[in-house]
């Protein structure tokens, strides 16, 4: 028997969500914010990530949980009557692997909560609408899934035309009222609507300042990256999947990750005429794509020569998700496209260490290795994918040495000599790298 906060009844709720939407995928639906209700908005608690900066009032998880339900009812209530005031978003940079600086908004844990349940409820509808295509922000789909489909589709056609998008500041240029306008074509729940509303104006604060952009919707947001699924599911998911492939004359296929998006073509003919009217497709909807980031790359498999040196024979290579994909040839001389870590992702997190051993050079030692530990499998859970080995077991060897030289600098005189440091490794030792299971098994024969 289940209490009234069990996840179950909630998923109960969105299964009867998402089962409507599936039965009726082009009713607009009317009726949807009575399903949330107090235990609704505990589950939403209970799936917010509790360890993250505060918003602008300054209150944490921990003191927002010592009157849960009595916050939870109050916020219920405000929400249903309309009478929720969304705060500003606090506005923090982080760096990008460009040198450039990414906007962050941070919302007030209240805002998370209650966007944690809107987003629930409008998934359950989305994902019955969302393709194949797009892969970020899904339940059960990952950035993995999304690589190992755009490997596999480039190695079943050996190789093509990859054409890389980049849309210049995604979530600061989302034009609101096509937002809207997509919205009204699936949900009209007049809370759930105003409630977004009401997110979307709520402004940014920024080193003191209050401001109200136009335009956007804060990256950062609980609620950001579906609305974004939902905007770039009309604007190029449906729209290259039932307009555009049907009058290519080769094969083509869309990789989509938030907004992250690369399209494969085994034809250059096809990929140069979509580039060409991308730029007023999306500027029909108050997009721009970056005029030297969105490129066409040629990946074309390269011819292996008998007796030749091996290597890309010229095929371009490009990025996405954080790796750099890339032709080589097999043990077996087959060419294959592996996958490794793209270089500035490996430098930023390299300087992301350094930063912190530098920082937390006199915290306990035994405090420093259990967080180096954290870091060092956050990134090979990502990263260490297979043919990919080499990166993540330099990315451990530089953890290690940037380890001993803040350990070194600790005072004035030195005292971590290599031999010593190695001694203190054994006492506190740092994970040896492993991979992920194979996220593919396709190999193209010369």
């Amino acid at each position: 028997m289940t209490g009234p906060s069990s996840p179950t009844s909630v998923s109960t709720k969105l299964q009867r969500i998402a089962e409507l939407a599936r039965r009726v995928p082009k009713v607009v639906l009317t009726t949807l914010a009575h399903h949330i209700d107090v235990d609704f908005l505990r589950e939403a608690h209970r799936l917010t990530r509790k360890g993250g900066a505060t918003g602008v009032d300054g209150t944490t998880a921990e003191e927002y949980a010592l009157n849960l339900e009595g916050n939870l009812q109050a916020l219920l209530n405000r929400f249903k009557t309309g009478e929720y005031r969304a705060p500003p978003v606090k506005r923090v940079h982080i760096p990008k692997g460009d040198g450039k600086l990414r906007p962050l908004g941070i919302p007030t844990f209240e805002d998370k909560v209650l966007q944690r349940a809107v987003t629930m409820v409008l998934g359950a509808v989305y994902e019955q609408d969302f393709l194949p295509c797009s892969f970020g922000s899904r339940p059960g789909r990952s950035a993995h899934n999304a690589l190992s489909t755009l490997r596999n589709g480039l190695m079943e056609m050996k190789g093509g035309w990859v054409l890389e998008l980049d849309i210049e500041r995604f979530f600061d240029t989302l034009d609101r009222s096509h937002l809207r306008n997509f919205l009204d074509q699936r949900v009209r729940d007049g809370v759930l609507r105003r409630a977004i509303d009401k997110w979307l104006k709520a402004g940014v604060l920024e080193k003191g300042e209050l401001s109200h952009p136009d335009s956007g919707t804060p990256q950062g947001g609980v609620i950001s990256p579906l609305l974004a699924n939902i905007f770039l599911h009309h604007v190029l998911d449906e729209w290259f999947e039932s307009e555009v492939k049907p009058r290519l004359a080769g094969p083509a296929f869309l990789v989509r990750y938030v907004d992250d998006a690369v399209i494969a073509f085994a034809s250059k003919e096809d990929a140069q005429r979509v580039m060409d009217v991308l730029p007023k497709r999306f500027g029909k909807y108050g997009l721009t794509l970056h005029p030297e980031k969105t490129r066409l790359v040629q990946f074309r498999r390269p011819a292996l020569e008998r007796g030749g040196p091996e290597g890309n024979g010229g095929a371009e290579a490009f990025d996405l998700l954080g790796f750099t994909h890339h032709w080589v040839t097999s043990k077996r001389g087959y060419w294959v496209i592996k996958q490794k870590t793209a270089k500035n992702r490996f430098q930023r997190a390299l300087k992301r260490i350094t930063e912190w051993c530098k920082e937390h050079r006199h915290m306990p030692v035994h405090k420093q290795q259990q967080a180096l530990v954290q870091k060092l499998n956050g990134h090979c859970g990502y990263y260490g994918i297979t043919g990919n080995s080499r990166a993540v077991s330099r990315f451990s060897h530089w953890v290690r040495a940037i380890w001993r030289k803040w350990l070194d600098r600790r005072s004035q005189h030195r005292h971590m000599p290599w031999e010593r440091f190695k001694r203190l490794l054994e006492r506190y030792p740092l994970p040896t790298p492993t991979l992920r299971p194979p996220l593919y098994r396709h190999a193209a024969k010369p």
